[in-house]
């Protein structure tokens, strides 16, 4: 359960680290101060360096992570109804055609997330190994 919640994170980080390192940002300002997405430097930086999102942002991110966390993806080891298997979020209303698959595809497609959560661990942990080291990665460029 844990390492397929990782995973799902961990697809999600280095998928938003090569995205804004490739400059694409939300359109828009984040506060009503008028500072834009691209304002804020990428990685690290936007989280603890002199140019970074504001405590209360973060504060707001955390929260929201919070409340996702507790509320919202639960698996039936926190009290959910138990799902067809470990990471189950659907909390019985999303599908997307999950169960239209016959049980090998539905064993084959978990090993898959299992496999590229497991691929997305190491790929943002050397991202932000890279980061601290400084330097140029191929493809993401200078961090």
């Amino acid at each position: 359960y844990v390492e397929i919640k990782h995973g799902r994170i961990c697809q999600l980080a280095f998928l938003g680290q090569i995205t804004t390192r490739a400059g694409f940002h939300l359109p828009g300002d984040i506060d009503l101060a008028g500072n834009s997405f691209d304002s804020f430097p990428n990685g690290f930086a936007a989280i603890g360096g002199p140019d970074s999102i504001p405590g209360a942002g973060t504060g707001q991110i955390l929260f929201f992570i919070g409340f996702l966390e507790l509320l919202v993806m639960k698996d039936s080891a926190n009290g959910a109804a138990p799902g067809e298997f470990v990471g189950d979020f659907r909390n019985g209303y999303i599908d997307f055609g999950w169960d239209s698959f016959d049980e090998e595809t539905k064993l084959t497609k978990r090993a898959v997330e299992l496999n590229q959560g497991r691929a997305a661990m190491m790929g943002i942990l050397g991202l932000m190994v890279h980061e601290q080291l400084g330097g140029s990665v191929p493809i993401v460029g200078e961090l």
